[in-house]
């Protein structure tokens, strides 16, 4: 087991989820704004729910005897629509996903990290599988009536 490139692997997930889940807490909160309340408490919960894996990343960093560091969030922009805020959400998802793939290959050396990583990803491929369910029944219902759905 390479302890530097593991910690280096989960310190990448805390920087980015933890921005990640920031922007679903105001995207959430945005969305409630609107009067879109279960789509709001998605992405509120969402929030929670992130913030637990980067609790759980963290923990294994100092389990190795790494440090722990946050490298500061890049500027993003809110989305007021709804879908256009899912699809491009799913766009992160995808590329997300596809480097969880990448990076599980590389922990196999490590069976507790590829443990937390492997539950992490079936949870990001949940999401994922979310949002381009909510995308199809956009196409099938329309847009009017998906909204509907999501006071």
């Amino acid at each position: 087991m390479d302890k530097k490139k593991t910690i280096e692997a989960l310190q990448f997930f805390v920087t980015g989820l933890t921005e990640g889940a920031l922007v679903h807490k105001l995207q959430g909160q945005l969305f409630k704004s609107q009067g879109l309340s279960k789509m709001g408490d998605k992405y509120v919960n969402h929030f929670t729910e992130e913030m637990g894996w980067v609790e759980k990343f963290v923990d294994r960093i100092l389990d190795l005897g790494g440090d722990v560091k946050f490298d500061g969030a890049k500027a993003r922009d809110l989305v007021a629509d709804p879908v256009d805020y899912i699809k491009a959400d799913l766009a992160i998802q995808e590329k997300g996903v596809e480097i969880l793939y990448k990076c599980m290959a590389e922990l196999r050396d490590d069976p507790t990290t590829y443990d937390i990583m492997k539950a992490y990803l079936a949870d990001e491929e949940e999401d994922l599988y979310w949002s381009q369910g909510q995308l199809e029944l956009i196409e099938k219902i329309g847009v009017q009536n998906w909204l509907i759905t999501q006071l």
